[in-house]
């Protein structure tokens, strides 16, 4: 993993509702929109780095949302260009980051200022605690049959908990604001016991009916 010193300053974003992107993790997009293409583009030619990060509200009158303060910085690894000229990428997270200011630019996709001092541990995280794998994969269990996932239960019971607690935040359909909450617990430890709160609280009889209504 590189220095925090060695990531950039600045960098493009791509604000995407739902979309999480964690240290460690590797999220893949499908990337169309022109504006998107050429942030692509750029990024191939200098340092790969784009942020990925959550509209926090409604469109502005520029028609671009306002966003969380907190994103998650990813190198682009996979790529391909597809015949009808899509580009199918991949981005690794390394660390997340806070936005310092969104920058003034001519290029059609948004650009931030970015300070990463607040989470220079995501570059050497401490392995979440054993002792909560058995809460998680129980919230697990009645999270999936709620949602009528197949699961391979094995893989899932030996895989290491970091990755797993990364892969679980980044897949699972959770409400935008409760990923954003996930991006920003402070460790793995508190990525896990979130993870396993929101699962708990989604299967709780009525979980369902309230979260229609809102």
């Amino acid at each position: 993993m590189p220095a925090i010193e060695s990531l950039p300053g600045r960098f493009p974003i791509f604000p995407l509702t739902g979309a999480l992107l964690l240290p460690g993790g590797n999220l893949p997009l499908n990337i169309f929109e022109p504006r998107y293409l050429q942030m692509v583009r750029d990024a191939m030619q200098t340092d790969h780095v784009i942020g990925m990060i959550q509209p926090s509200g409604e469109s502005r009158p520029d028609g671009n949302p306002p966003i969380y303060s907190t994103g998650c910085a990813g190198k682009i690894g996979n790529f391909r260009e597809t015949e009808d000229g899509r580009f199918l990428i991949t981005l690794t997270g390394v660390a997340r980051f806070d936005v310092a200011e969104e920058l003034s630019v001519t290029t059609p996709y948004r650009q931030v200022a970015a300070e990463f001092g607040r989470w220079q541990h995501d570059l050497n995280p401490e392995p979440p605690a054993d002792s909560l794998r058995g809460d998680l994969l129980q919230a697990l269990s009645g999270f999936f049959e709620l949602h009528e996932i197949e699961a391979d239960w094995k893989t899932i019971e030996t895989a290491p908990l970091a990755g797993l607690v990364t892969s679980l935040a980044m897949i699972c359909p959770f409400e935008p604001n409760e990923k954003q909450a996930v991006l920003e617990a402070e460790d793995l430890n508190a990525q896990a016991s979130l993870l396993t709160a929101l699962m708990q609280m989604s299967t709780m009889p009525g979980a369902q009916e309230t979260s229609s209504r809102h």
